[in-house]
């Protein structure tokens, strides 16, 4: 278990994504831990190093006594990034990571690169809920607040769907230490924040939930987005857990801030061409080209591969799936078999392309399925000889 210790406490904390890339670190909300994000993870991580952990008091995370504050909570994070040699970074902050966000927005600058602020607050006008809240998980535990919790971490039709990651937020919140929580409660309770606003000059997006009822956007998202300078703005249609009920477009609004995209798409082009297709189909069409078709082939590097390829919204499994289902479906089988060979070698499974094409004989007919299935055989049958 990735353990380590950092800012006077043992932390969890855990790594996804390639070494090389840039740092992105995520702070969950209170009453959750770091399997809050693992959906937007997952989708996060082919593009950024993401880094989360476990608040103080929270999930695997070291449970000190007493009320602890914003600062000493913001405090915890630079500590652990000390610890694992990561000078720099953006961070993304939901709720109680949002505060947390603010803090090192404004007071560690130097370290932050960019600051994605979701579904929270600078201050609450009234403080008084969240010492109720505090004083009923020390007197009655968990069980007390779960209900009140869960209809306002969630839209009443993901409740009652109970999807996955709705039972997941459950489990967490019903293990999560009360001495913790009830620190953490404090942190909130006494968070004064919107005057440090105006220090923050980091690249900032804020992410706000259309139905979410614990930092509505009147007056929460509102505060913040009129104190910091030139900050981005994203809704989405969720209650307070936005990157849990939409992990993908929560993600997506995440990658089009921190990745913008290149301006130079020809470069952009040749070089997820390769990526996708391998460097020998792109040496050998780039071999090919002549006066005439030459124009071509900026046309298809530039649209195709520097533009909708390089697009961090899906990842390349899905691409290179939908791309061989539409050009089954379209007789298009020098195309097919291309992408096919090109997937077999970069990560396609043969269980994949079978279902894949299960769908195809559904929606496209079984003739386009059947050719495509005897392309796919002796595409599998090629690449077991090669290696």
């Amino acid at each position: 278990m990735p353990l380590i210790q950092a800012g006077g406490i043992r932390q969890y904390y855990r790594y996804d994504g390639a070494d090389d890339g840039p740092a992105l670190v995520l702070s969950h909300s209170l009453g959750c831990d770091h399997t809050m994000w693992d959906e937007a993870a997952s989708a996060l991580a082919p593009h950024v190093r993401v880094l989360r952990y476990d608040t103080r008091g929270h999930g695997a995370s070291e449970v000190s006594g007493g009320d602890y504050s914003i600062e000493v909570l913001a405090r915890d994070v630079l500590a652990l990034a000390d610890a694992l040699g990561i000078a720099r970074f953006a961070f993304c902050g939901l709720s109680l990571g949002g505060m947390i966000g603010q803090w090192l927005g404004a007071r560690a600058g130097d370290r932050i690169t960019a600051l994605i602020l979701a579904n929270t607050s600078s201050q609450y006008p009234d403080p008084a809920p969240m010492e109720t809240r505090r004083r009923t998980v020390i007197e009655h535990g968990m069980a007390a607040v779960e209900e009140m919790v869960m209809g306002r971490f969630f839209m009443p039709e993901m409740l009652r769907l109970n999807a996955p990651g709705v039972a997941r937020v459950r489990r967490v919140l019903r293990a999560t230490n009360p001495e913790g929580y009830a620190g953490c409660c404090a942190a909130v309770r006494d968070m004064k924040q919107t005057e440090l606003l105006d220090a923050i000059s980091a690249p900032s997006l804020l992410i706000a939930g259309d139905r979410d009822q614990s930092t509505p956007w009147a007056p929460h998202g509102e505060t913040i987005a009129a104190r910091i300078r030139g900050i981005q703005i994203a809704h989405l249609p969720t209650a307070h857990l936005s990157a849990v009920e939409r992990p993908r477009s929560f993600a997506a609004a995440v990658l089009r801030f921190l990745l913008p995209g290149e301006t130079d798409t020809l470069a952009a082009g040749f070089r997820r061409r390769r990526e996708v297709l391998g460097d020998a189909h792109v040496d050998r069409a780039m071999a090919g080209t002549t006066p005439f078709n030459a124009a071509f082939q900026e046309l298809i590097t530039r649209f195709a591969w520097g533009t909708v390829w390089s697009r961090p919204g899906l990842d390349d499994r899905t691409r290179r799936l939908l791309v061989l289902t539409v050009t089954a479906a379209l007789g298009r089988h020098e195309e097919f078999r291309m992408h096919m060979r090109a997937g077999l070698e970069h990560g396609l499974e043969p269980c994949d392309i079978e279902e894949a094409l299960l769908q195809l004989s559904i929606y496209a007919g079984v003739p386009a399925a059947n050719t495509a299935f005897q392309i796919a055989a002796d595409e599998m049958a090629k690449g077991t000889a090669r290696a």
